[in-house]
Parts: C-alpha cells; sequence; structure tokens
C-alpha cells in the first residue's frame, strides 16, 4: 500500500507547469461514444433522490455553466444550440443559472467568439491525448479556474450535446455536489484498478461516486482542489495499459469521480438531473436532454437500434457539417423525448443566425 501512496503522490503533485501552453493542435475528430443500454439502469445506485424542493425565500445560488469543446464543426453546432437553449432559460422560474463560458481548448479563437462567451485554453500537447480527444477537458478546466474571474461561488460542468430543457436550480447541497448517475460507471467492479489511483488509506472504493464531471454543479473551490488531480489522474490512466482497456472511452469520467473522492467531495446523485433518449422516453420533470446516442426508427415508431433507421437522428452524422434547418420530425409511435429533442434542436437552428455558415 505504502508504494500505491507514493506512486500517487508523485501523480497528483506533478506540476501542471509542465504541461506547455504553445503547442497548437486540431480537434477535429469526434469521440464516438457508444454505448447500448438504458440509463434508466442508474436506478440501481445508491443514494439516489429525487429533486429537492425549493422554499421560495431560499437564498440564490448562483451557478456558472462551463461546457468544454474543440473548434471542430461537430462540438461548435452543439454548442451553439446548447448556449442558445440556455439563453432561454437562464432568467426562468427558480433558475440559478448565472454566467455561461465554452471553455475552447484549441488554443486560437474562433468566428464564434461573439456569439457564444468563450475562454480560450490551450491544447494538450501534441500526441499527449493519444487520439483521446476527451483528456483536454481536464487541462482545460483546469486553465479557466486559474485564469478566468469567475463571479459565481458554484459551477454547473456540462457538455455540447447538452440541452437545457427548462431552468436549473442549484442542486448541491452541504458541501456536496449534484451529478448524475451513469449505470456504466462500476467502481466497486473495478476496484483493484481504482486503487491505483485511490490508495486504502482514501476509504472505501464505495466513496467513489458511479459519476463523469458532467452534468454536476460544485462549488467553485471545491473544482479548483479537483481539477488539476483530475488532469493528472486522466494522464496516468491514460498511461497505464491495464486502465486504459477496462475503461476505454469513459476512462475520463472514472478519473474525475476518482478525484471527487479523493479529496472528500461526495455528490448527492441525482437520476432525475437528465434523460438519454431514446433510452429515455419521456422527458418528464428532468433538466437536460443529453443526446449521445443515435435514435434510429422504423417508419412505424419502431425502435431499431445498432440498426440504421428508415428515420434516425445521430449526432454524429453531422461530424464535418451541421445539421440542416427543419430537420425531419419522427414518424408516429416514436417517444415524446426523441420527438422533444428534434424539435428544440429545430427550433434552436431557425434562430441562431447565419446557421450553418
Amino acid at each position: 500500500m505504502g508504494c500505491r501512496d507514493t506512486f500517487y503522490t508523485l501523480i497528483v503533485t506533478f506540476s501542471v507547469a509542465l504541461i506547455t501552453y504553445n503547442i497548437l493542435i486540431s480537434a477535429n475528430a469526434p469521440l464516438k461514444q457508444e454505448l447500448p443500454g438504458p440509463s434508466r439502469s442508474s436506478s440501481e445506485f445508491d443514494p439516489l433522490i429525487k429533486m429537492m424542493p425549493r422554499g421560495s425565500n431560499s437564498k440564490k445560488r448562483l451557478f456558472h455553466t462551463a461546457v468544454t469543446a474543440s473548434d471542430s464543426v461537430y462540438n461548435t453546432w452543439q454548442c451553439r444550440v446548447m448556449y442558445y437553449w440556455f439563453k432561454q432559460h437562464k432568467n426562468g422560474p427558480n433558475s440559478d443559472m448565472g454566467g455561461f463560458t465554452r471553455i475552447l481548448h484549441s488554443g486560437k479563437p474562433d468566428k464564434y467568439m461573439d456569439e457564444i462567451p468563450t475562454f480560450i485554453a490551450q491544447p494538450l500537447p501534441a500526441g499527449t491525448d493519444q487520439g483521446y480527444i476527451v483528456l483536454n477537458r481536464p487541462w482545460a478546466f483546469v486553465q479557466w479556474l486559474q485564469k478566468a474571474d469567475i463571479e459565481e461561488d458554484y459551477i454547473l460542468m456540462a457538455e455540447p450535446d447538452h440541452i437545457i430543457v427548462k431552468p436549473i436550480p442549484n442542486l448541491s447541497k452541504a458541501g456536496h455536489g449534484a451529478a448524475f448517475p451513469f449505470f456504466y460507471i462500476e467502481p466497486k467492479k473495478y476496484e483493484s484498478v481504482l486503487r491505483k489511483y485511490f490508495p486504502v488509506n482514501k476509504g472505501p472504493i464505495t466513496n467513489i461516486n458511479p459519476i463523469g464531471n458532467s452534468p454536476v454543479i460544485i462549488a467553485k473551490d471545491s473544482l479548483k482542489k479537483i481539477a488539476p488531480t483530475w488532469m493528472n489522474v486522466s494522464l496516468a490512466m491514460k498511461k497505464d495499459p491495464e486502465t486504459d482497456k477496462a475503461f476505454g472511452w469513459v476512462l475520463e469520467m472514472y478519473a474525475y469521480a476518482v478525484s471527487s473522492a479523493f479529496h472528500g467531495v461526495g455528490n448527492i446523485l441525482h437520476k432525475d438531473f437528465m434523460i438519454q433518449p431514446p433510452w429515455d422516453t419521456e422527458v418528464g420533470d428532468k433538466f437536460i436532454i443529453h443526446f449521445t446516442y443515435g435514435c434510429d426508427y422504423d417508419l412505424k415508431g419502431k425502435l431499431t437500434y445498432g440498426k440504421v433507421g428508415e428515420w434516425r437522428f445521430d449526432k454524429r452524422s453531422f461530424t464535418t457539417t451541421a445539421p440542416p434547418r427543419n430537420l425531419p420530425l419522427p414518424p408516429p409511435g416514436v417517444p415524446q423525448s426523441v420527438v422533444t429533442l428534434v424539435k428544440m434542436v429545430n427550433e434552436a437552428t431557425s434562430n441562431i443566425p447565419n446557421w450553418g455558415s
């Protein structure tokens, strides 16, 4: 155990300064996040709670929404849609939504700087991400937290493929973050691997919550402590063949969960934070639609997951060009969540100036 502790200490104290600021890389390839199975399986996890009721005289605790992105067409059109819906709900009932920042880790401005509030972060040195572009996310957050003037005391970490459905209150409480539980993040299953980064003296493996970094609402001071550890653990996991093989495309999510637990920041798990069509069929009282999965249906409204449908909406169909305005709506029988998703994309693209440019 002592060797593990020493190893981990070396990781988390590795100087941020060693990551150079002056190497620019292109970030054009989207990460394919295809994983079969319904997000509703998250109900297996404990603790899970419903949305906390808010008293009429509760004090405002504003959070700043931050989204990391590359300058690829794929990331950019999603950010434009995401920011459109952020603006629609920011000042709505029960909202604790404050400012918004797109953390652009391309290292240089793009033509959407005037449309979306943006912080320019430097990418990792060429080759460091080993083709896993998501490794730029924790490094981008480290830079933003160090350099930006963030007025709010809380941060919502979101992603380009999130559509905000209604105003979001600050769901964090009593020093705990608020996070969505993912059914495929299983710390107990991978305890032998995770102990390389979360030594026994830090507590039981169940201290690691089944979360990623997004969506998470967290105190800014807590995130400032977590972010450098998250970055270094992500890099260390990617360099370790056993860990890389075990976690695949969710490696950076495990790295955040480990880093949060390492710093003693627990999370209230909100299964109603967001939905993930097509597995979740109703929007209900959720706050976010996460359109990470492809939605494929035949013309009778039957899901054909794993097979290209006669009707489909999949963000990966638009990697080099933005989706056109007025996408065709799903056929009758397709779940309400998918219909709502396409309608919200269409409304955003119809109202965003110079769409497709």
